[in-house]
């Protein structure tokens, strides 16, 4: 009998903590109110990428953020900001290369896709930034759009096609391919498209093997479930880090990229932003 009421209290305890786990865990995640002329935003942080979550909270703290402007904005795709150099920018003055001088370190993560709503992290392309490293302040909040299962697959033949042209860069800058990269030289001499075709042909067999071997880009299901009614911009998935969403405000989002701009997509009339934190 003791030993059982034991047994019964012991499991009582383990539930109320389990319990009380499962409500911090699910009420954990950090979350910021954005707000600008246009109304404000309401975000949260994912706490599955802890360097970002906490580089931005560093950064509201500092109140790093305020009166930054929305510096680039592009309807159906997304609005741009958290560039220093914007807070005191001259009309038409180009913005986007400013910073707190440091960047992070990429936070990929399966599953956080650039859904409509999605905060992720800018950064410098993929030629002088191979890692992906995420610029230490500059974010930007996905409009996107809606795609067609159709439009889903000519960005993944794209994507692919990136990959394997990749693959064949590597494949003739190897120490092993140098008579590789002599046919090459005499193909360019014939200088033909046909020639340079049939070259690229011979070694597509190749590119396929090695393309076969890291992994085909493909959309999950849920990928292609969110793009195709809540929608985004699928083509930056597995390229910038996700680190966040919008749970309040997506129209003031919309209002903010429907905005006039100059030819570098910067608006016209300045957009700035608060930002605090709320949790």
């Amino acid at each position: 009998m003791k030993r059982s009421l034991l047994f019964v209290s012991l499991a009582i305890i383990f539930l109320g903590l389990l319990s009380s786990f499962v409500y911090m865990s699910g009420n954990s995640e950090k979350i910021f109110v954005l707000s600008t002329k246009f109304g404000d935003i309401k975000i949260k942080l994912y706490n599955e990428t802890p360097l970002h979550r906490d580089n931005f909270i560093k950064l509201v703290s500092e109140k790093f953020y305020d009166d930054l402007l929305f510096h680039r904005v592009i309807s159906d795709f997304m609005i741009q900001g958290g560039d220093p150099d914007s807070k005191n920018a001259l009309p038409e003055a180009m913005l986007g290369n400013g910073g707190p001088g440091y960047n992070i370190p990429a936070e990929i993560i399966q599953g956080f896709y650039h859904k409509k709503g999605a905060i992720a992290a800018a950064r410098e392309g993929d030629n002088v930034n191979p890692k992906k490293e995420s610029s230490g302040s500059q974010f930007y909040i996905v409009q996107g759009k809606v795609f067609t299962t159709q439009e889903l697959d000519v960005i993944e033949s794209k994507k692919n096609m990136t990959l394997k042209n990749q693959i064949l860069g590597k494949l003739l800058m190897a120490p092993e391919s140098e008579n590789l990269r002599v046919r090459l030289d005499s193909v360019k001499k014939i200088g033909t498209q046909e020639s340079l075709m049939n070259f690229i042909k011979e070694l597509d067999p190749i590119a396929e093997k090695e393309l076969a071997k890291v992994g085909k880009f493909v959309f999950t299901p849920d990928q292609r479930k969110l793009y195709t009614t809540i929608g985004g911009t699928p083509h930056l998935d597995g390229n910038y880090t996700v680190y966040g969403e919008v749970i309040e405000g997506m129209n003031v989002v919309d209002s903010i990229a429907a905005q006039k701009k100059d030819k570098n997509d910067r608006p016209v009339v300045d957009i700035r932003m608060k930002i605090k934190q709320i949790k």
